[in-house]
């Protein structure tokens, strides 16, 4: 064994017992390494499993042995995701979702991943450091608790498209050199499955997927960040209308997604049909957004009788037949320019992301480029395509897991629905066993349903034994 490997053995005896603000009882290993050469403080990990596995016992319906592996991360707007810790009150945390995974008897590994306002942080800096966190939990499989052929990924937004990340490009070989860099554990980083709420990926084409959705609604609301207020972000609400050149733009975005949807060949989960769209944006492509949000006003609607009022549904005798698409995205509004996300300044956080190791924003669409009010250039295809989950699942290269939960918001509008609908249709089109949903009401958001997310982990985990 190599220096650097010996650094990189987890020692289960090296633990603290805690316990949580409501007196439940867990081991604790924090701040380890799981890189042999870091390129960052950022770069450790956290260990948090119950006690009870510490004392030759169960917790709930798992041993210290067969416990699934639960990683959640903590990345949001592909910025700096630090490692967490149960009871953590600064920004950023998911130290309830840990707790929760905890006392359903799952062991929790929380990774620091690199960020795109770090100096080694640009992409693809945060999922090579996700791969490198996998792979240090097989490698210390049997040493770590919990059972290291059972880990799924949790994240939401960037963090999302994180945890899908992981999972389509397993094994990809494009990393290699990456996960050399920064010394990570030898051995494999597919996983069991993925949990992503919300994920903003397939970046280079989310812009033509936004003005497919929101083309013609000229009007935007948002919120942005005013400083800090007990530690979390204080967020404002914003309005503004598109310029004359962003109204130019938008249709001929629009046009490049009908292009693209109809260029991927997909067939709906269920019947087989084949998707696609018309010139006009209209489609069976566009029937199957409805129906999933159809779907979820149905289900909102005992709760909720009032629903049966707004004007963008159709609702007879007690059930949803219809949604008006138009009247429906102007009831939820518009939330960012054009482009949404490769931003014709070069200041958006996308933009950063793919930015030169020196710190300048690239570009990452030609249509961008193009059209671009700044001296930038463009940043390489083959880093845009390997930070795209789908991208991976087209190339049809990398080893993908077989269970995937998807939750996008019906009232999320920081990316297309077209931009979740598309990456489950393509992972059940590929055989996989998807659950995927637009829960009414929801924003952009996630760990609203820990209960649900951790019943579906449970049947899978014993599906497979």
């Amino acid at each position: 064994m190599t220096d650097a490997s010996e650094k990189l053995v987890f020692d289960p005896e090296k633990r603290e017992f805690k316990k949580t603000e409501d007196g439940f009882e867990y081991c604790s290993w924090e701040g380890l390494d799981y890189v042999a050469k870091p390129a960052d403080p950022i770069q450790k990990v956290n260990v948090f499993a119950p006690a009870a596995y510490a004392k030759g016992q169960k917790c709930g319906s798992y041993s210290r042995e067969t416990a699934p592996i639960f990683m959640p991360n903590t990345v949001g707007g592909y910025m700096p995701g630090p490692c967490d810790y149960p009871g953590n009150k600064n920004f950023p945390t998911n130290s309830k979702t840990i707790v929760a995974a905890l006392k359903r008897g799952y062991v929790v590994v929380s990774a620091g991943l690199r960020g795109r306002t770090l100096e080694s942080g640009k992409a693809p800096a945060f999922i090579v450091d996700m791969k490198a966190a996998v792979r240090w939990v097989k490698y210390n499989s049997g040493r770590l608790p919990g059972n290291a052929q059972r880990i799924i990924t949790n994240g939401t937004s960037a963090g999302g498209a994180t945890s899908a990340l992981t999972g389509a490009s397993g094994n990809s070989s494009f990393f290699e050199k990456y996960l050399e860099e920064i010394g990570a554990a030898p051995g494999t980083d597919d996983i069991f499955a993925v949990s992503a709420y919300c994920p903003i990926h397939n970046l280079e084409h989310a812009d033509a997927a936004y003005e497919w959705e929101f083309c013609g609604i000229n009007d935007w609301h948002r919120t942005k960040i005013e400083g800090f207020k007990d530690g979390k972000p204080n967020f404002v609400p914003v309005s503004g209308e598109l310029t004359a050149e962003e109204q130019t733009l938008s249709p001929q975005l629009k046009d490049q997604f009908i292009a693209y949807l109809n260029s991927l060949n997909l067939q709906d989960p269920e019947t087989g049909e084949k998707l696609s769209l018309n010139p006009d944006g209209s489609g069976s492509f566009r029937d199957l957004v409805i129906k999933y949000l159809k779907a979820s006003a149905q289900k909102a609607l005992a709760d909720k009788p009032e629903l049966a009022k707004a004007d963008y549904l159709t609702v007879k005798d007690g059930q949803v037949t219809d949604l008006d698409w138009d009247k429906y995205f102007h009831f939820i509004t518009r939330m960012k320019a054009v482009p949404a996300f490769d931003d014709l300044d070069a200041k958006s956080p996308e933009t950063d992301l793919f930015g030169e190791k020196g710190g300048k924003p690239r570009h990452f669409t030609s249509f961008s480029q193009e059209h671009s009010h700044v001296d930038t250039t463009l940043a390489p295809a083959d880093l845009i395509a390997a930070v795209n989950p789908v991208a991976h699942l087209l190339s049809g290269q990398t080893d993908t897991p077989k269970y995937w939960r998807i939750r996008h918001g019906a009232s999320d509008r920081d990316t297309s629905f077209a931009i979740p609908v598309i990456l489950a249709t393509l992972l059940a089109n590929q055989g996989k066993e998807v659950d995927f949903a637009l829960p009414w009401g929801i924003p952009h958001s996630g760990d609203y349903d820990l209960d649900e997310l951790f019943d579906w982990i449970d049947r899978i985990a014993e599906k497979e034994g």
